[in-house]
């Protein structure tokens, strides 16, 4: 792999962290595609999203499919608490 990416979310508790990890494992045990792959860490309240890709292109397009997701995730919650 020749690209790499290292991102660090703080949530606003351990509960939400553990809803949208599990949300994401599927993504995470089985990559759509053979050029990037993903990895999920939990430390204290912050997910650690590593991405590992063949190219920039690949890089690019897994870190924005995963943020969106967890994105979206993180909104239902907020919705959801709402009510």
């Amino acid at each position: 792999m020749k690209a790499n990416a290292l991102v660090r979310l703080r949530f606003p508790s351990k509960r939400h962290l553990e809803i949208i990890s599990e949300a994401l494992e599927p993504e995470v045990r089985k990559s759509p595609t053979m050029r990037s792959r993903a990895i999920l860490e939990k430390e204290n309240d912050m997910l650690i999203l590593k991405i590992e890709a063949t190219d920039t292109v690949a890089l690019r397009a897994t870190a924005n499919a995963y943020l969106r997701w967890i994105s979206t995730v993180y909104d239902c919650l907020l919705m959801l608490s709402k009510e």
